[in-house]
C-alpha cells in the first residue's frame, strides 16, 4: 500500500516520513513548503508541491500514485496566531482538511490518520489527561483540532474509512541534526534562541501549584511521535474498522523550570539565571498524558527521555546556528 503523508516535510512530518519509509512503508509527501523543506526528505520519497486546499492537485496525487492510506499533518499549529487570525486557522485546518476527505473519500481510501493535539483538551484540571477527558479548548488552533476530529470521525463511520486522531503533547528532540525543528516557538528552542542573544530564558510564571511553582508538561521526543504514527498506521492497514483516538504522550511531566535548567546546562549555559514573568493567560499548570490507551491499543510506548530529547535539538540547533 502507498501512505499519503501530507505535511511531510516539515519538522514532524519529515520525522514521520524517515520512520515510514525506515520501516518499509511506500510514501509520497504533499507539501505546499511554506514552513516545510524539500530537502529534509529521504531519498526516493516523492515530493508533490501543492497545498491540501486545492481539491484538484489533491485528487491527481492520490490518483497518480495509487493511495490507499493518507497520514495527514499539514496545518497551521501556532497558538496566538491562531487567536489573531482565526478564520485563516479554520479555513487551513478545517477546510483543507474537508478538501482532503472529500477527494480520499472519492479516491477510495480505507486509511485515515489525523495529527491532532492536546491543544484540545484546554485547561484539564486532572492529574493525567485521558482520552475521556472533557475537551474544551481555549483557542483556535485547539478548536480547529477538535473539529478535525469530529469531521474524521463522522467520515470514517460514514465511508468505512478506518481512522485514528493522534493528540501529541510537548513535541521537543531531533532524529538527526539536519531534521531538527526549524521555528522558534516551543519552549526548547526559545531557551536556545535567548541563551545564543546572550540573554536570560523566560520562565512565565512560578506561583502556580505545583512543586517549584511553574507549568508542569508532557514532553515527548519527535521520533517517539513518529514511531506512534508507524504503530497506528499498521494497525488501520491490519484493521478496517478501527476508530481511534489516542493521546502520545510519556506519562511524566517535567516542570518549566526543571526544563530550562537542563538545557542551559546541555547548551553549557548554566551561569544565566532564568527571568520570571507574569503567568500568560490560559496556560494550564499541568497537562500530563496517560499514556495507558495508546499502550493498550498498538503495544505502544515513548522510548526516549527528557535528555534526549534535550541533546538531539541543541545538536540540530547548532548545525543550523553555527
Amino acid at each position: 500500500m502507498t501512505w499519503l503523508i501530507t505535511g511531510g516535510a516539515g519538522f514532524i512530518g519529515s520525522h514521520v516520513v524517515k520512520a515510514m519509509q525506515d520501516a518499509g512503508e511506500r510514501v509520497v509527501v504533499l507539501d505546499d513548503l511554506s514552513t516545510g523543506r524539500a530537502e529534509r526528505l529521504p531519498d526516493g520519497v516523492p515530493l508533490e508541491v501543492g497545498t491540501v486546499l486545492d481539491r484538484d492537485t489533491v485528487a491527481r496525487v492520490l490518483r497518480a500514485h495509487a493511495v490507499t492510506g493518507v497520514v495527514h499533518i499539514a496545518g497551521k499549529k501556532q497558538v496566538a496566531e491562531s487567536v489573531e487570525r482565526p478564520l485563516y486557522y479554520y479555513r487551513e485546518n478545517v477546510e483543507g482538511l474537508r478538501v482532503l476527505l472529500d477527494a480520499a473519500v472519492e479516491a477510495g481510501v480505507g486509511r485515515f490518520l489525523f495529527s491532532s493535539s492536546a491543544a484540545v483538551y484546554g485547561m484539564p484540571d486532572v492529574d493525567l489527561v485521558t482520552e475521556e477527558t472533557p475537551c474544551a479548548p481555549i483557542n483556535p488552533y485547539g478548536e480547529t483540532k477538535l473539529a478535525g476530529e469530529w469531521l474524521v470521525s463522522a467520515v470514517g463511520a460514514r465511508h468505512g474509512m478506518a481512522t485514528a486522531s493522534l493528540r501529541y503533547f510537548n513535541v521537543a528532540g531531533a532524529a538527526t541534526p539536519a531534521l531538527g525543528d526549524d521555528g522558534v516557538f516551543n519552549l526548547v528552542p526559545m531557551v536556545f534562541e535567548r541563551l545564543d542573544a546572550g540573554e536570560a530564558p523566560w520562565i512565565f510564571g512560578d506561583d502556580y501549584p505545583t512543586p517549584d511553582g511553574t507549568c508542569v508538561r508532557d514532553f515527548i521526543h519527535v521520533e517517539d511521535i513518529a514511531s506512534a504514527h508507524v504503530a497506528a498506521a499498521r494497525r488501520l492497514a491490519a484493521d478496517p474498522e478501527a476508530r481511534l483516538v489516542l493521546n502520545i504522550g510519556r506519562g511524566e511531566g517535567v516542570s518549566v523550570a526543571e526544563m530550562v535548567g537542563l538545557v542551559q546546562e546541555v547548551a553549557g549555559r548554566t551561569d544565566v539565571r532564568p527571568k520570571v514573568a507574569e503567568r500568560r493567560p490560559g496556560d494550564p499548570a499541568r497537562v500530563v498524558a496517560s499514556a495507558d490507551r495508546i499502550r493498550a491499543e498498538l503495544g505502544w510506548s515513548a522510548e526516549r527521555d527528557v535528555r534526549e530529547m534535550v541533546e538531539s535539538a541543541w545538536a540540530g540547533w547548532r548545525l543550523r546556528h553555527p
